[in-house]
């Protein structure tokens, strides 16, 4: 995230003004939110005693992109307590609503990472010796930021929860295992509806504040890291999933920046600051950057090997 000593803007008052719109998109999400429990999602009956049949690397029915992909997935939503600390920073000034959407937020992610070790752990799809070592190494590392503006950190968990949810999909889909795409096709629900509640209070916050918040978003388009970067060894991992189509630079700009902005209709607003309408014209190179980048990995990729993910029916 990009971190702002300072807000630009009043930034107590906007959380006050923007509590109502909280309260209703909390009511609802409430509305809309299903009810899950992962232990329906694992396959138990697949289950042996370790200390009996000790982990070989033989025993996967994943390939080995996929298990890279369910690694990264697994240790980014192990890191659910720095998140937490993060979002009450950016809420724990506001009241109501902004509370209890923190609280329901947290509770609901924390399943993520439950369905997930266990799916792998019983039906030994990685070893499950280095996801604790990995775990144990994520979260003793954190995610190590100050907590963000309010403008900054909406903008940022916005683009996050939707690239979360089209990696965790994507990441099911690849897998080529039913259990492993039902359990991410039900985190991927999750995910979605996390980025709608955020998605939708930062449209009421460009009402309020519309310069200060186009500067925000188009910060984090151009930071924009995933929260699992971190992870020892991601850069080399995170190109193993570009190559195979789970997420790569078409993915990032094509299914996560575009509808999003869209939505917001940032190249539609008008009355912006000089400031904001700098930051509108380094948004639009950035795309057309990511574009051309993107075309570039797709051409080396007609003479690669790696098996691509299959387009959505």
């Amino acid at each position: 995230m990009t971190i702002k000593t300072e807000a630009s803007y009043d930034e107590p008052g906007l959380l006050i003004q923007l509590e109502p719109e909280a309260a209703r998109l909390y009511d609802r999400h409430d509305k809309v939110a299903q009810e899950w429990f992962p232990h329906d999602f694992i396959p138990y009956r697949l289950g042996r005693d370790f200390d009996k049949e000790p982990w070989t690397p033989d025993q996967p029915r994943l390939t080995g992109v996929a298990q890279v992909a369910f690694e990264i997935g697994l240790l980014t939503e192990d890191n659910l307590p720095s998140y937490h600390r993060l979002i009450h920073g950016m809420f724990g000034k506001g009241d109501g609503a902004w509370i209890n959407w923190v609280g329901r937020w947290t509770a609901e992610e924390g399943r993520h990472a439950i369905v997930l070790r266990d799916y792998l752990t019983v039906t030994r799809n990685i070893d499950p010796i280095m996801l604790e070592r990995g775990r144990m190494y994520q979260l003793q590392q954190g995610y190590d930021h100050d907590a963000p503006d309010t403008l900054h950190g909406l903008a940022y968990v916005a683009f996050q929860e939707l690239a979360t949810r089209i990696a965790h999909r994507n990441t099911g889909r690849y897998s080529n295992d039913p259990v492993a795409d039902k359990i991410m096709v039900r985190i991927a629900a999750d995910e979605n509806l996390h980025m709608v509640f955020y998605r939708d209070i930062l449209a009421a916050a460009i009402k309020i504040e519309p310069s200060a918040a186009v500067v925000a978003i188009v910060d984090e388009v151009l930071d924009f890291q995933m929260p699992g970067a971190g992870i020892k060894g991601y850069l080399r991992k995170a190109t193993q999933m570009a190559k195979a189509g789970i997420y790569d630079l078409r993915v990032h700009r094509d299914e996560i920046l575009l509808p999003i902005l869209r939505h917001w209709k940032i190249f539609e607003l008008t009355g912006l600051d000089a400031r904001a309408e700098q930051a509108r014209v380094r948004l639009a190179e950035h795309l057309d950057e990511l574009d051309a980048a993107a075309k570039r990995f797709e051409e080396k990729l007609v003479r690669s090997s790696v098996p691509r993910i299959a387009a959505p029916a």
